[in-house]
């Protein structure tokens, strides 16, 4: 029998892929599928943006590129990131990545080791946890709580941090919850931070550009205080509709630049040529189909939420960002990832299991409203229609 190293026994993985598959699947047979389960949206990548793409592979940019990325869309990176949080960023600290979750990899890699704790949102994003426990490190989970507005707290995440704590893992927008923390709170844990010099902060701001109801997005960046130790995780997929692309940037600390540099020099090279000339083209073209693409999500979110909450047993919190509803389905009787399996098995419905996304999300599902609002009030209807006329399971 091989051998693999202990890691490998850890490794988890993103379930929304495998409801993805499964929704295909059963979509092959025949069946009538309303995917509300996949992160992405359903617009297309901008023509201008895919123009620039074909313009690059036609001029001969067909070869390698610098590891960290090419020098004009690292200009264009550290000028957006300027122009929206007021921090002044060098392209010198700018790394181009193979999509989002790489940049989760190398920070996790480089600080997760046995002996020294990680934390990470719960519910938040599966892969924290997954890489945490990859690398040997302890993962910590920060609640994410309901009664919080799906924010996390300032002082109950300093309160989690001690001597062992090498990295803190924060996402508002938050995916799943929709959640957005308030300036306030992030000032308070600016302010806590100062008594632990040794931890380094993954701030993953993803989502950064789809808040609602006049919230505002408060970046790390804006903190110069622990600015020298805080690792930017953003991108393309969402805010351009370019997932597939696989497309995100990574700003990153002096001290920490040249290791993250030499790990994509080991690891992935450099990102395909002509995605980097769309990606420019994103950050430097015209923003109004962008703009448009929140505004479609914002009117449809209203009507996830408003129809959720018309569905006897089941709550939902106004979504502050992203493009996710978590509602709350305790009241049910029903187990979520069993409610969720038996929504896409019976009522054509693909949603994910709260515990997908956490121990703490037992007790929610995930839908993503990044559908259209057809789709949507027909997935609520359906919905509606089983729970009226089904028993609860575990």
């Amino acid at each position: 029998m091989l051998r693999t190293i202990a890691g490998f026994d850890r490794i988890g993985e993103e379930n929304a892929f495998a409801v993805l598959a499964r929704a295909t699947t059963l979509s092959s047979q025949g069946r009538d599928i309303i995917n509300l389960g996949i992160g992405q949206p359903d617009f297309k990548t901008p023509d201008h943006i895919v123009e620039a793409a074909i313009k690059a592979l036609k001029d001969g940019h067909h070869g390698y590129t610098p590891a960290t990325g090419i020098l004009p869309l690292r200009e264009a990176v550290a000028a957006d990131v300027e122009k929206r949080t007021g921090a002044a960023v060098s392209p010198d600290n700018v790394l181009i990545v193979p999509g989002g979750k790489v940049t989760m990899f190398a920070a996790i890699l480089m600080f997760g080791e046995p002996g020294v704790d990680i934390l990470y949102p719960d519910p938040g994003f599966p892969i924290y946890r997954s890489m945490i426990e990859f690398t040997g490190a302890n993962p910590v989970p920060v609640p994410i709580r309901e009664e919080n507005e799906f924010a996390f707290s300032a002082e109950e995440t300093l309160s989690l941090i001690t001597p062992q704590t090498r990295l803190l893992i924060l996402n508002s927008p938050a995916n799943p919850t929709g959640g957005v923390t308030p300036s306030g709170e992030i000032e308070k844990l600016v302010e806590g931070l100062a008594n632990h010099p040794q931890v380094a902060i993954l701030s993953d701001e993803i989502y950064g550009q789809m808040t609602y109801d006049g919230e505002a997005h408060v970046s790390l960046m804006e903190f110069p205080q622990v600015r020298d130790r805080v690792i930017l995780l953003d991108g393309w997929s969402k805010t351009y509709a370019m997932t597939g692309w696989r497309m995100g940037y990574s700003v990153w600390p002096d001290e920490l630049m040249d290791k993250a540099r030499k790990l994509a020099v080991n690891a992935w090279s450099c990102v395909n040529a002509p995605a980097q000339f769309a990606g420019l083209a994103a950050l430097t073209g015209p923003q109004d189909e962008a703009r448009a693409m929140v505004e479609e999500f914002d009117r449809r979110r209203k009507v996830v939420v408003d129809g959720l909450n018309a569905i006897p047993d089941i709550s939902c919190r106004t979504p502050k960002g992203a493009f996710y509803a978590f509602p709350n389905i305790k009241a049910t009787g029903w187990k979520a990832k069993a409610l969720a399996s038996a929504l896409l098995e019976e009522a054509g419905v693909a949603v994910i299991g709260g515990p997908d996304f956490g121990i703490l999300g037992e007790g929610y599902i995930r839908l993503s409203y990044a559908n259209s609002t057809e789709n949507i009030q027909r997935a609520l209807e359906r919905i509606g229609n089983f729970l009226s006329g089904s028993q609860a399971k575990g």
